[in-house]
C-alpha cells in the first residue's frame, strides 16, 4: 500500500469508531446493526482487519452516512475565495460539497418592495442569516422582522422578497441549486 492509501486506511477506521462512538454505541451495538461481528467491527476500527467495500457501505448505512463521507479526505484547498459581484453588491461561494448550493454576503439598504406583484416565487429552498442591522422577509402574506444574529429557512416557492429596515442590513443567504437559478434570474437574495 502507499503511504496515501495508509492514510485514507487510517482515516476512515479513525471513522468509524468516532462515528460509532458519537451516537453512543457500544461495539456491539454497531455490529449488530452492521450484521457484522463484534470481532469483526473491532478488528476494522483497530487495523486487524482489511477494509473490505461491501463491509464499507454496510457500515456506512449503519451509521447513517453514505460511503462518499465515510472515505472523503480533505483537499488542499479547504480556503474559498468568493466570487464578487459588484453590480449586485455580493459575494458568493459555492460549496463543494453540495455542487450547485451556494452562500451568498449581501448589503441591502433598500426596503422591501411595497407591491405583492414584485415578490417572487420559484423552486428551492432558502436560508439566511442577517449579520447586522434589521432585514424584513416578506413571504406570502407575511412580513416578518429578522434582526441581527437571527436566521430564517423557507420553501422559495412562497412568494417572497427581503430588503432592509431602518438603515442598512448584511445578510448572509445559503440557496440550493434550484433558488439560485431563480435569483439569478433576478436581483438580489
Amino acid at each position: 500500500m502507499t503511504q496515501d492509501n495508509d492514510e485514507l486506511d487510517s482515516l476512515v477506521r479513525k471513522r468509524i469508531r468516532a462515528l460509532r462512538l458519537a451516537q453512543g454505541w457500544s461495539l456491539e451495538e454497531l455490529a449488530t446493526r452492521a450484521r457484522v461481528s463484534q470481532s469483526t467491527l473491532s478488528r476494522i476500527e483497530n487495523g486487524g482487519r482489511r477494509l473490505a467495500l461491501d463491509q464499507l457501505v454496510t457500515l456506512a448505512r449503519a451509521l447513517d452516512t453514505s460511503l462518499d463521507q465515510l472515505v472523503e479526505t480533505a483537499g488542499d484547498d479547504v480556503v474559498i475565495s468568493p466570487m464578487i459581484d459588484g453590480a449586485r453588491g455580493q459575494m458568493r461561494w459555492p460549496m463543494k460539497a453540495e455542487p450547485g448550493v451556494s452562500v451568498i454576503r449581501q448589503r441591502m439598504t433598500d426596503p422591501p418592495p411595497d407591491s405583492p406583484t414584485r415578490m417572487r416565487a420559484h423552486p428551492g429552498h432558502e436560508w439566511l442569516v442577517v449579520l447586522s442591522g434589521t432585514a424584513v422577509l416578506l413571504l406570502g402574506n407575511r412580513r416578518i422582522r429578522v434582526e441581527t444574529n437571527q436566521a430564517a429557512e423557507f420553501p422559495t416557492m412562497l412568494p417572497h422578497a427581503i430588503g432592509a429596515e431602518g438603515g442598512p442590513c448584511e445578510v448572509l443567504g445559503i440557496f440550493d441549486r434550484d433558488a439560485r437559478r431563480g435569483h439569478q434570474r433576478g436581483d438580489g437574495i
